[in-house]
């Protein structure tokens, strides 16, 4: 069944992410995470004939959504090389950046995806299907240190060293190929309780590991920051605690560490403002329509020099 823009990915806390960004009718303004086209479109919305929309997606499904619109540009990478791509388009300063971190319902619900343990289908989880390592590669080629480190620090699991020796017994017999076969390897490790949201924990630790998503996001990060201009805003909506963290540590020191850097004065010397001091999250009416937004978090910051 193709998707359409609507049914692709239900955008979380629309209103608030788009209002968070204060858009200037004539300024420059980055989507890097386009998916279905959900924020993207409402951008537009507020921009007049002078403004102008750039959309990140390395996913060739996105390319379905693409918005007819001369001051839309789709672009084709990992958000990691915003950057690079604004000087190849000749921009030097943004006036605001959002960012939408989750993964798309559309990936969870493409069973030859590999996203979800809720289908059989080959372990891939690439975000970019044109190249890289599969998570299946990761499950039979990682040592069982490196599965338990993945599995330790992506999906904060305590019993990642039981999981990854068990993985590594079971593949020297039989390679680790679909999620039924991860299944059928990790299922007697787990407390029946807690199968569920452990099993989505192993899971968001090998995409995260196949798509690098950490070391995207701390590049992507480092070069809103550079791109901003003075005033411009960064809204980015987070979904697990290891993004949150990132996300809070640039916008409160500049720096992913979170390390406070002080003038001779005392005064902190951070080049954003923070909007919310609160984190912003669903309401009860969004919740309720859009379940899977039950984790996000929105952090807004405006930057200051």
């Amino acid at each position: 069944m193709a998707k359409t823009a609507e049914t692709y990915h239900v955008p979380v806390l629309l209103n608030e992410s788009i209002n968070g960004l204060d858009i200037k009718p004539d300024g420059i303004y980055v989507d890097v995470t386009f998916g279905g086209g959900g924020h993207s479109r409402e951008i537009l919305r507020h921009l007049g004939p002078n403004g102008h929309l750039y959309s990140f997606d390395q996913d060739a499904d996105a390319e379905q959504n693409i918005v007819n619109d001369d001051r839309f540009t789709f672009v084709r990478s990992n958000f990691r090389y915003l950057c690079n791509w604004m000087r190849y388009y000749g921009i030097d300063h943004i006036d605001g950046l959002l960012a939408d971190l989750g993964v798309s319902s559309h990936h969870f619900d493409d069973e030859t995806r590999g996203f979800s343990f809720r289908f059989d289908a080959p372990l891939d989880m690439r975000m970019n299907k044109r190249a890289g390592t599969t998570a299946a590669d990761i499950l039979n080629n990682y040592t069982e240190s490196q599965l338990a480190d993945i599995f330790y620090l992506y999906g904060e699991m305590k019993s990642a060293r039981r999981i990854a020796a068990a993985i590594v017994k079971a593949r020297a017999a039989h390679p680790i190929v679909t999620t039924s076969d991860l299944t059928t390897v990790i299922e007697p490790l787990m407390r029946s309780e807690r199968e569920k949201k452990d099993m989505a924990r192993l899971y968001q630790a090998l995409r995260i590991e196949v798509n690098h998503e950490m070391d995207a996001l701390r590049d992507m990060l480092l070069g809103a920051t550079r791109m901003l201009g003075k005033g411009g805003r960064l809204s980015v909506i987070t979904y697990h605690s290891l993004e949150d963290r990132l996300v809070k540590n640039v916008m409160k020191a500049g720096n992913v560490e979170g390390k406070i850097e002080q003038d001779f004065f005392g005064r902190i010397t951070s080049p954003f403002r923070l909007v919310n001091n609160k984190v912003i999250t669903p309401c009860d009416e969004e919740l309720q329509n859009n379940p899977r937004s039950r984790s996000a978090k929105l952090r807004i910051a405006e930057k200051t020099e």
